[in-house]
């Protein structure tokens, strides 16, 4: 029986069906009858099965393949740098006249021509700042290394598998393609971007990903999303090619020791460099972005494992270090994402988004994939309550906070949720970063626990001969508050940064009940994780492991003009440039690098603030200081040439922010 193909209106046209005598009750029996009769009867159900039919119809490949070819055949046209006429001509195709396709490309190459650039949506024209330069005298003098940061660098595949040859050399991460990989097959997405939890290293699943390399390995995220093109374009307004210019990608996703350990990295970027001194004769620039900061430590490490420097290898090699927007002390964000698989970015979305992103990529599998990323956890928060501030004040808190119970030093803060579930457990009250690192860790599988202890150390050193000590410890090299910047004197270190753009800064948390997890996470009271040794949670009876479900309470929200601190949907918001805070932007450069302690070479360290001036242009304008789009701004791309051309000392400390006031009230000495 059909019913969806039959004519609505040639149904209506029939006369009602006559009672069956066959069955007496005036139910027909005949299939046509049964169909007219259920026509009449239920016409809302016929009507959508009606409508469901066209709907199959338009999500057939039918309909979809020949759409799809048109589509991007007209795209390709608009957007080819050529003309397609003539490539038409030299493939011998007959001029066909009466088509006039001539006539046809020269619109659309009109059409494209018209078309307006991405930069206008942004605000940010290319080499109009280099070309100002060059034209009062400035030009390439050092060659630049350029550190990208997390998630800026592209990832191909290079599997040769069966099921991933289809990826193979595609962009996994970044570029267009990823999100063709994403909507058509987004288990097997993830399942490709996931490292093995135990090594750290490549998934056991057959799935290889490399970072793409060149230049344009993190010139753009996805096309028209710049990250690098911009100081790239500026570079070259003054000189520079690729003879002089080099983009270090790496792999983010893997820890440090594993960049050297798997792809020889930090032995690579000393290579580059040497080769560098001898072909131009002169140090190298280099400019790092967010968590790409931390890389000098490992280039002058001596062994096998490492760059294997020496200690003097800095001094003779590195002209300026610009950390652009650097992750010295860690980012909040970090600790919530591990936990909870949230920050700012998921929590602010409206009610709808928030459904549609839990439901196609769910708290829970971004926490997987992040804890999986072991590169990431360099940007847990470090220095602990030293830095961060203890449960009645932080170094950042705005004046009125004073026993309001609203300090930033509580950085997880918990209260009944309205579910009805509890929200405490025995012990658990309002955590400082101290005691959520220990949290975070405890209720996380094993294997992550193990690979945080083996990587990576948290704390603040403040005796001499162990700093000296862990320059052989390379789980405190991303830690600049447990390791000493190298002994390079005539080396500089610029820090600049934005300031003036509410940033993430401590949370409100709720817990509900416990719930089956299939990673082994053993949620119970009394685990217990020793972060300075190995660290493991113990198993729940009968090797079940649950889970208790802890989310970001988006029911707490305080935006009151008399309120110290604003809160929004759970998060309470601090100073810094939208993604780090200013503890971690600038402490270190206002205060900590600036003691011998931790500077024993006596680097000059200048920090400059970029103070955030948006218009209302996509990405911001030329004023943004926002963590990404600075990349773009004016400001910074005017320093990062004139370090790059010898002009340094034009240079100078310029603070916006109370960082400094911040920094003093740290127990640096305590």
């Amino acid at each position: 029986m059909t019913l969806v193909k039959r004519n609505r209106k040639a149904s209506k046209e029939r006369p009602p069906p006559s009672p069956s005598p066959a069955s007496g009750t005036g139910t027909p029996t005949d299939e046509d009858e049964l169909e007219d009769y259920i026509v009449r009867r239920f016409p809302y159900l016929f009507e959508r099965l009606h409508k469901d039919s066209r709907r199959r119809w338009l999500a057939s490949k039918r309909f979809l393949i020949p759409i799809t070819a048109l589509l991007t055949l007209l795209l390709v046209v608009v957007f080819l740098p050529f003309d397609p006429w003539i490539i038409l001509e030299q493939a011998g195709v007959p001029h066909l006249p009466e088509l006039e396709l001539a006539r046809f490309f020269a619109e659309l190459g009109k059409m494209r021509a018209a078309l307006p650039s991405m930069d206008q949506f942004s605000g940010v024209e290319g080499f109009v700042v280099g070309s100002q330069l060059a034209q009062e005298g400035y030009k390439a003098t050092y060659p630049v290394v350029i550190v990208p940061g997390i998630i800026s660098t592209g990832l191909e595949s290079w599997s040769t598998k069966p099921e991933h040859r289809t990826y193979f050399r595609q962009k996994i991460w970044g570029g267009m393609s990823m999100v063709g990989h994403v909507l058509s097959d987004r288990e097997k997405w993830m399942a490709t971007l996931m490292l093995d939890p135990e090594t750290g290293l490549d998934p056991r699943n057959g799935a290889k990903l490399r970072a793409v390399q060149g230049i344009d390995a993190a010139s753009s995220f996805i096309q028209g999303y710049w990250i690098w093109s911009k100081v790239i374009e500026n570079l070259a307004a003054i000189n520079y090619d690729t003879n002089n210019l080099w983009l270090a990608a790496y792999d983010w996703r893997v820890s440090l020791w594993n960049l050297e350990e798997r792809d020889g990295y930090f032995s690579k970027l000393k290579s580059t460099i040497e080769s560098f001194k001898k072909l131009e004769g002169r140090k190298t620039v280099m400019v790092a972005h967010s968590m790409g900061s931390t890389v000098l430590k490992w280039v002058e490490a001596e062994g096998p494992k490492f760059g294997n420097g020496g200690p003097s290898w800095v001094n003779d090699h590195i002209e300026s270090f610009v950390s652009v927007a650097g992750t010295h002390l860690g980012v909040p964000k970090a600790m919530t994402a591990f936990l909870s698989g949230e920050m700012k970015d998921t929590v602010e979305i409206n009610p709808a988004g928030a459904y549609i992103l839990d439901r196609f990529f769910s708290k829970k599998d971004r926490a997987k994939l992040f804890r999986s990323w072991a590169g990431s956890a360099s940007m847990w928060l470090k220095g602990g309550s030293a830095i961060w501030g203890n449960v009645t004040h932080a170094p950042d808190d705005p004046d009125g906070c004073e026993h309001t119970g609203l300090s930033h030093g509580q950085f997880v803060s918990f209260r009944p949720h309205p579910d009805g579930a509890e929200a405490m457990e025995p012990g658990l009250g309002n955590m400082t970063v101290d005691e959520v690192s220990a949290w975070v860790l405890e209720h996380t599988p094993q294997a992550y626990q193990r690979m945080v202890a083996s990587n990576y150390s948290y704390g603040i050193e403040r005796d001499d001969e162990r700093l000296k000590a862990n320059d052989r410890d390379h789980t405190k090299w991303s830690n600049p508050l447990e390791i000493r910047l190298p002994n390079a004197p005539s080396m500089k270190l610029v820090c600049v940064y934005g300031h003036g753009k509410e940033t993430e800064r401590s949370y409100w948390y709720a817990r509900g009940s416990y719930e089956y997890d299939e990673a082994g996470i053993a949620d119970a009271p009394d685990a217990t994780c020793a972060v300075d040794s190995e660290c493991t949670s113990s198993r729940p009876p009968l090797d079940m492991p649950l889970a208790r479900r802890s989310w970001i309470d988006v029911g707490i929200s305080d935006e009151r003009p008399e309120t110290p601190i604003k809160i929004r949907n759970g998060v309470k918001f601090g100073e810094g440039d939208g993604t780090v805070s200013l503890l971690s932007l600038g402490a270190m450069c206002a205060e900590g690098w600036r003691r011998p302690r931790w500077n024993p070479g006596g680097i000059k360290v200048v920090s400059y603030e970029l103070p955030h001036q948006p218009n209302y242009n996509l990405r911001g304008g030329a004023q943004t200081a926002d963590h990404v789009d600075v990349l773009g701004s004016t400001p910074l791309n005017e320093l990062i040439l004139k370090v790059a051309a010898g002009h340094a000392e034009e240079i100078q400390d310029r603070f916006v922010s109370s960082v400094r006031e911040y920094a003093k009230r740290m127990q640096w000495d305590v």
